[in-house]
C-alpha cells in the first residue's frame, strides 16, 4: 500500500510540475523581468492599446483556424510599430517593458519570415506567453 501511495505521489508531482518547453524558453528570456514593488508597472496608453490589439489579433487568428502566419505577423508588426512610435515611457518601467517587448519583436519577425509553419507555430506559442507575461507585469 505504501508503494502505491508513493507512486501516486510521484506521478502527481511530476505531472503538476511539468512545464512546456515554451514556458521554459520564455522564462529564461524573461529572467530579468520583475514587478514594481510587487505591483505591475504603469505603461502609457499606446503601449497598452497596442499589446491588447496584438492579443486580440492572435485570438482571432486562432479562432479562424487560419495558417497564414505571415499575414498575422504583418498585422502584429503594425501594432509593435504603433507602440514604438508612441512610446514616451522613461526609466525603470521603460526598461522593464523592453525585457518583454524585444522577445515579442523577435517572434513576430519569425512569423513574417519565409520559414516552415512548424517554426511559425512555435513562435506564435512563445509570443502568446510573452503577451500573457505583459499583462501580468504591466497595467495602464
Amino acid at each position: 500500500m505504501k508503494k502505491v501511495l508513493f507512486i501516486i505521489c510521484i506521478l502527481i508531482i511530476s505531472i503538476g510540475c511539468k512545464k512546456s518547453k515554451y514556458e521554459i524558453e520564455t522564462n529564461n528570456v524573461l529572467k530579468e523581468l520583475k514587478l514594481d514593488n510587487n505591483k505591475p508597472w504603469q505603461v502609457n496608453e499606446a503601449t497598452h492599446i497596442g499589446v491588447t490589439k496584438m492579443d486580440s489579433l492572435i485570438k482571432g487568428f486562432k479562432n479562424s483556424k487560419s495558417n497564414d502566419f505571415t499575414i498575422l505577423g504583418e498585422f502584429l508588426s503594425k501594432q509593435t510599430s504603433y507602440i514604438i512610435k508612441n512610446c514616451d515611457m522613461k526609466g525603470e518601467p521603460h526598461d522593464q517593458l523592453h525585457v518583454v517587448l524585444v522577445p515579442m519583436l523577435d517572434e513576430i519577425s519569425l512569423l513574417r519570415d519565409n520559414i516552415e509553419n512548424k517554426s511559425k507555430k512555435d513562435a506564435l506559442l512563445r509570443l502568446e506567453i510573452y503577451i500573457k507575461k505583459y499583462f501580468e507585469y504591466f497595467k495602464k
